[in-house]
């Protein structure tokens, strides 16, 4: 099998640790290459071709899906593996609907699905994880609003995030680690039903919690 270069683009150590083992199981001579964030991620793709790229979506503050459509024209020779705690079936959808070089894991994924996802990509092939082939053939539920609790402290970081601050920024305001507000996005995220910045302002303004005013400003 020709060599193949992995990027883990996970801030998660456990998650690039266990990634990097299962791959190690999966493929020979694999070099595998760390990059913290978005902007890191597309310098060494400007150096590397022909790669996979192990991505946690929601962990890059990629803004939507055509943040992820950028990249995934730009860079034509790579396969990319969506690996995140919870992906949305609205944008699973429009994530599939881009081509056949995304793949789609959830980290409820066995050892065995991560192995067979690897090796599915580095032959140019797509793959999706049985959890996930489930949701897509579920009917789409529409998300009542008013069934959406949030903590006070999620509240006020949807705001934050809905008026165009990061994660990092985020974090410096509320004098918190980077690691404690990305989860609670991603707790906001989960019970909101979205997957991306866009979706969740679109809640923040519907729901009032930020004047739609000072958001176009």
């Amino acid at each position: 099998m020709r060599e193949m270069t992995i990027f883990l683009a996970d801030n998660q150590d456990i998650t690039r640790a266990g990634i990097q083992f299962l791959a190690e199981q999966t493929i020979h001579g694999v070099e595998f290459i760390r990059t913290e964030d978005k902007t890191e991620l597309v310098e060494q793709l400007r150096i590397h071709h022909d790669v996979v790229v192990v991505l946690d979506y929601t962990m890059f503050d990629m803004n939507d899906v055509e943040d992820l459509q950028i990249l995934y024209d730009r860079f034509a020779n790579v396969q990319w593996i969506l690996f995140s705690v919870d992906l949305s079936q609205d944008f699973v959808r429009r994530v599939i609907a881009m081509g056949g070089r995304i793949s789609i894991l959830l980290k409820e994924s066995s050892a065995h699905e991560v192995r067979e996802c690897i090796q599915y990509a580095t032959h140019g092939r797509r793959y999706i994880c049985q959890r996930m082939t489930e949701i897509l053939l579920s009917p789409q539920e529409a998300l009542v609003e008013d069934d959406v609790k949030l903590t006070p402290t999620e509240t006020e970081i949807l705001k934050d995030i809905a008026m165009g601050m990061t994660t990092r920024e985020i974090a410096e305001k509320r004098f918190s680690s980077f690691h404690t507000v990305n989860t609670h996005r991603k707790n906001i995220f989960r019970k909101l039903g979205v997957n991306n910045v866009h979706e969740a302002t679109k809640y923040a303004l519907r729901a009032g919690l930020i004047d739609s005013a000072e958001y176009y400003i």
